[in-house]
């Protein structure tokens, strides 16, 4: 089977009874599948338990994706249900803010020089800090924005919103996140823009 397939031919070679075409959208996806769900359980092991239940419940609910949107869009809204529904029975706190280092290793993974990493890795502490400091529908959809990299409509979509109540909501958030940025890094800031 070729990688170079996208999503909804391999889902389609999936409900044709190829069920090794999954583990090619699992591979796709598990980093993405395992970000969130550390977001949300704050704890390694319950985010790979987490992690493993949202593939199964993907698996058996593949035949109701209509491709209306993206595979990422319709896994987002399983995953975002399944660790809601995880917290509850564990009865923890649920945060929507990502734990302090899970998106520097993701987003480093590919990186090539050491130099250049450690840089990456300052800058992406340096906006998950600030992320840190919104309130959490602010870092929900910068989340989904810009590390989900879902459009305004899919986050619309996700959140329950019009795509225009979306847009105005991202503007906001990216104008506080700056603010934080501003009041909390500004040396920082100031270093990356010389």
């Amino acid at each position: 089977m070729s990688t170079g397939q996208n999503d909804n031919e391999i889902i389609s070679l999936v409900l044709r009874g190829d069920q090794q075409a999954y583990a090619t959208l699992v591979s796709r996806y598990q980093n993405y599948v395992f970000t969130l769900s550390l977001r949300f359980t704050k704890n390694r092991e319950d985010a790979e338990e987490v992690a493993q239940d949202i593939f199964i419940k993907a698996y058996k609910a593949l035949a109701d994706f209509k491709g209306n949107s993206k595979f990422s869009t319709w896994l987002y809204t399983i995953v975002n249900n399944t660790c809601i529904t995880f917290l509850r029975k564990k009865r923890l706190e649920t945060h929507s803010l990502d734990k302090e280092g899970v998106f520097e290793v993701a987003d480093s993974q590919d990186s090539g020089l050491r130099a250049n990493m450690v840089e990456q890795k300052s800058k992406v502490a340096m906006v998950n800090n600030a992320i840190n400091m919104l309130n959490p529908d602010d870092a929900e959809i910068i989340t989904l924005f810009y590390k989900s990299e879902q459009s305004l409509e899919e986050i619309a979509q996700i959140l329950g919103l019009e795509t225009n109540t979306a847009k105005v909501r991202l503007h906001r958030a990216r104008t506080r996140l700056k603010e934080k940025m501003e009041k909390h890094f500004s040396e920082e800031v100031r270093d990356i823009y010389n």
